[in-house]
């Protein structure tokens, strides 16, 4: 697979830098290099373009403007690897969705890892029938994608695969959802949220039972009426999630 890509940096060097590291990369395509992100934001309009490599501090209209124009678009979206001086975007970059977050100075490794991401993310998309929109179907560019037993969900970057077998239970906070996993201790998280992954996961698997818990059901240790336990967390139901619950409960009694 070949992905069309551009480079946008106001500043000729680091431009010139990220144009050598494309040509040194067999499976990227260098389409156009550009110093402006309106003069980028035409030639995405005009040609598929699959990866942009987008500074932030520019003139005129800036990376993450660039960034909010494209993920409102409802046609011919490519992936985002922001290439910046400033760390203090990294929040932005999770909000507009970018692939990942280059800050400079970086080398050829880093980039390469970035772009194989990039690489990973449209081997997804061509697995899932040409899904681009990562988040309703079974391939995410934001945030997760669901196949039939993974969970591929996206941690600091990079997509982290998931069995769906190892999954206990996860748990939504404001911004973010805790995946806890059989085996280990630590919770892995990231920023998306409960609905999102709820619309993703397999029904016949997991059940929302709380608005800020989905289970597994095959976890389940035990049950009451109102609350019920995986390992050492009993998780009380929630009362618009009860008929849902008592559905599943008539499948024990």
């Amino acid at each position: 697979m070949i992905l069309n890509c551009i480079a946008v940096d106001d500043e000729p060097l680091a431009l010139g830098l990220v144009c050598s590291f494309v040509e040194q990369t067999p499976f990227l395509n260098l389409f156009g290099r550009f110093s402006s992100a309106v003069d980028a934001l035409k030639a995405i309009h005009t040609t598929k373009i699959d990866l942009v490599f987008l500074d932030i501090q520019m003139p005129g209209l800036n990376g993450i403007e660039l960034a909010r124009v494209l993920d409102n678009s409802k046609t011919n979206k490519p992936r985002i690897i922001f290439t910046t001086a400033y760390n203090q975007f990294a929040l932005e970059g999770y909000k507009v969705d970018a692939l990942d977050y280059l800050l400079k100075p970086f080398n050829y490794e880093e980039f390469l890892l970035a772009s194989n991401k990039a690489l990973a993310y449209s081997e997804l998309v061509e697995k899932s029938n040409g899904a681009t929109d990562i988040a309703p179907n079974k391939v995410a560019t934001s945030e997760s994608v669901i196949e039939e037993e993974y969970l591929f969900l996206k941690v600091e970057y990079q997509l982290v695969r998931l069995a769906l077998k190892d999954i206990l239970y996860i748990e939504g906070l404001k911004d973010y959802v805790k995946v806890w996993l059989q085996n280990t201790d630590k919770p892995v998280l990231s920023l998306t949220s409960l609905k999102a992954l709820e619309e993703k996961l397999p029904s016949k698997k997991f059940l929302r039972v709380h608005r800020s818990f989905i289970v597994s059901l095959d976890k389940i240790n035990s049950i009451t009426r109102n609350a019920l336990q995986i390992g050492k967390i009993n998780i009380t139901v929630g009362d618009q999630y009860k008929e849902a619950f008592s559905k599943f409960l008539s499948k024990w009694v």
